[in-house]
């Protein structure tokens, strides 16, 4: 993709979804990382469904850490791997209350170093919390960005390498932000919308 067509691409896509923000429903840093960590493998609408009931009965890190893991998985069983999820937020709640002062970490290896938080989860919270530049890459973003030809990357670690060197930092959070929203909406898994996609004219595989 040109220089030209990337700006372009920009432009259409600020267009299509002048407000680039999380569809997850969060008030504070905390729920911010619950959140994000529920969703790993569920979709943002699950998600949604369960916090408010959880966030209600542990309404911070000390609360969540102290919780009894069956009412925690009772609570979540709605989403994908709950037990498993339970498990670690509760884990990571402690954590965070006992080596950070409960305050979520500011730095990638901190976050990674939690239980259940890996290298997309920590770029979500650091971008949305402002920490630091960043551009998860999750199975939207990987999708849109491949048939973009913005990459050809295997892995979504190799995806998030290339759209870092195309793409100034200042551009990642809202980029990340606008691919998911045009895989959710227009460019799906089995049927992309190509004849109605704004992108088509400079999408190399749309328009072939």
């Amino acid at each position: 993709m040109t220089p030209r067509e990337k700006k372009r691409l920009l432009a259409i896509l600020a267009t299509l979804y002048p407000e680039p923000r999380s569809e997850l429903d969060f008030s504070n840093e905390y729920q911010l990382l619950i959140a994000v960590m529920l969703s790993a493998q569920c979709t943002d609408k699950k998600v949604n469904q369960v916090t408010p009931g959880l966030f209600q009965k542990y309404s911070s890190f000390k609360a969540l850490s102290k919780a009894k893991l069956p009412d925690v998985e009772n609570i979540i069983r709605p989403i994908n791997y709950f037990k498993t999820k339970s498990r670690n937020i509760i884990a990571t709640a402690g954590e965070i209350v006992s080596r950070f002062q409960g305050d979520v970490p500011k730095t990638h290896e901190d976050l990674t170093s939690l239980p259940g938080v890996g290298r997309k989860t920590a770029n979500v919270v650091l971008g949305e919390t402002g920490a630091a530049h960043s551009l998860p890459v999750d199975t939207h973003v990987f999708r849109v960005a491949r048939r973009l030809g913005l990459s050809n990357g295997a892995t979504p670690d190799a995806v998030e390498e290339d759209l870092k060197k195309l793409f100034p930092s200042s551009e990642w959070r809202n980029l990340h932000h606008r691919l998911i929203f045009h895989g959710r909406r227009v460019c799906g898994a089995r049927k992309p919308n190509c004849e109605g996609c704004a992108l088509k004219a400079i999408c190399p595989t749309g328009a072939a």
